[in-house]
Formats: structure tokens, sequence, C-alpha cells
């Protein structure tokens, strides 16, 4: 007898499907309503802590800048006048002594508040040698809470 050739299957080898696999749409909105609750929750935590947070961070400018102010004070005997302004610890303005004045300022740079606005130099200060302030989320002067005007005299 001669021998025959090997039959060829077309069978797969993958189990068989049925009508349970995967999730039901009642399933996937159910999931994600859950998701949204938390997200929420989450939200409604950490939102008001976000003014405390730009309020913090006005501060430590603020208190930052007040070192420059003084390092610059320290080096030329006096405070940069209100026109030169918070310029004058970037670069050297007119009339300083080049020679005192550090080749990389006293700040590397000026930065706007947590708001976006400048800081506002006041020379001479309304309580001190200078006022420093930033008008707060309002971007005006005076306010409550978020609004409320940070200053160096907090």
């Amino acid at each position: 007898m001669t021998p025959t050739a090997p039959q060829t299957h077309t069978q797969s080898n993958s189990p068989v499907r049925s009508g349970e696999d995967g999730f039901t749409l009642t399933e996937v909105l159910v999931t994600m309503a859950i998701i949204g609750l938390l997200t929420t929750g989450v939200v409604l935590a950490v939102l008001p802590r976000l003014g405390d947070a730009s309020i913090t961070k006005a501060k430590a400018d603020i208190a930052s800048y007040e070192t420059a102010l003084e390092f610059y004070r320290l080096d030329h005997f006096r405070y940069p006048s209100e026109q030169d302004g918070l310029d004058a610890l970037v670069t050297a303005p007119s009339g300083v002594d080049a020679a005192k004045y550090p080749d990389e300022g006293y700040v590397q740079q000026l930065r706007s508040d947590p708001w976006g606005n400048p800081y506002i130099y006041r020379n001479p200060g309304e309580n001190g040698p200078y006022d420093l302030l930033s008008f707060g989320a309002d971007g005006q002067e005076g306010g409550e809470g978020a609004d409320a005007d940070v200053t160096n005299l907090q």
C-alpha cells in the first residue's frame, strides 16, 4: 500500500468564545460614575488649597527679594530707587558702582507673582524703607482671602 498524505486540519487552537467575554455597557457606566465621584471628591478637597499655595509662594518670593534688596543695600549703601525698581537686582542701574555689582546680579531673574502679575516695589515705603507687594489673585489693591495683598510687612 501506498502511504497516504497526512490530512491538514484548519481548526484553530483558540478556545470557544462565549457571550460572557468583556464588560457590559452597564458595568462600564457604573465604573465611570464611581471614578467621577472619586475625582469630584479629590478636586473639592484640593481646590481650596491652591489659593493657600499661591499665597505661600508669593510670601517666599517676597522674602527672597527682601534678602536680595538687603545685599544691594550693603553693597551700595541704599536701596534701589523706585524708578530702578526690582530690575536693579538683575542688572546694574546707571549711577551704581559697577565694581561693586555682582556679575550674576542679586537675583538671576525677576519672577511674576503666582497670579501672573509683576511684584510692586515702592521706595520709599509707607511703613518702612520700601514696600514690596503682590496685589493677590484679583490684581487690585486691597481684598480679602486669595484677593488680599501679600506684602513684606506681614
